[in-house]
């Protein structure tokens, strides 16, 4: 049996996420290749259920995976280790919660971070990624000690609806207490969805389940088309506020 995706050229309509690739192929949840990496692309491909996914070398690929990973922020799981760590790096002289102060940098350090088993993170992605950040529709968390960026995620947000890209740490449960934050602020804007993309052990962990495409779909037709959020900055007394329920 073969298996065969669109190719798009540049510009061109997405087909239908749920025409992507099934679980009986090679490649679940692919659903074109070619097209534009760029910021009003990618804008559609989020509004549509859609994300890119590829290594340096491989043509732009289009993902849309079934079923979907979501992280509802009310069932985050906060074990007693995360909320011990949490509450230490704010005790701590020099840490700093930010929110959009380097959002190319954290990308480039969830690339290296990962560089050893191939990074999806290229010129390309930062380039678009970057000009999303520009026009207000991707943001960086980001934990500081003495002004040393330590840990990071980014994700893309579309109306009220989150899409998480990637994170690092370089120090212990800084991902885990910068998700925390995430969590903390989507409660607090009315997101009730985050997007994980696909199934790991890691976000299981943390509460993250699958649903059916069909129902994130029709979730995110909903909250995208909801305004977007407006004022991101964030602190430690912000931290303290949003994150109370699990410190």
């Amino acid at each position: 049996m073969r298996w065969q995706i669109p190719r798009l050229a540049p510009g061109a309509a997405f087909p239908p996420a749920s025409q992507a690739l099934d679980a009986l192929s090679p490649f679940p949840g692919l659903l074109a290749s070619g097209g534009a990496l760029d910021a009003e692309t990618l804008e559609r491909a989020y509004r549509g259920g859609i994300f890119p996914w590829f290594s340096p070398g491989e043509p732009i690929l289009w993902w849309s995976t079934d079923p979907r990973m979501v992280l509802r922020p009310d069932e985050l799981r906060v074990p007693r280790s995360l909320r011990q760590s949490a509450r230490r790096y704010l005790r701590t002289p020099g840490v700093r919660l930010r929110v959009d102060t380097a959002f190319l940098q954290v990308m480039q350090q969830c690339g290296a971070q990962r560089a050893a088993s191939g990074t999806w993170i290229t010129p390309a992605m930062l380039r678009a990624y970057g000009d999303l950040h520009a026009r207000g529709m991707a943001h960086s968390f980001e934990l500081w000690i003495d002004d040393t960026l330590r840990a990071g995620l980014y994700g893309v947000c579309i109306g009220r609806m989150f899409y998480g890209e990637s994170m690092f740490t370089t120090v212990a449960d800084g991902s885990k207490t910068l998700l925390m934050a995430l969590c903390g602020v989507c409660l607090r804007q009315n997101i009730p969805l985050i997007d994980c993309q696909q199934q790991t052990v890691y976000l299981a962990q943390m509460g993250a389940h699958a649903i059916p495409r069909a129902a994130f779909l029709q979730h995110v037709a909903e909250t995208t088309a909801e305004a977007a959020v407006q004022g991101w900055q964030y602190d430690e007394s912000t931290f303290l506020t949003d994150c109370a329920r699990w410190l």
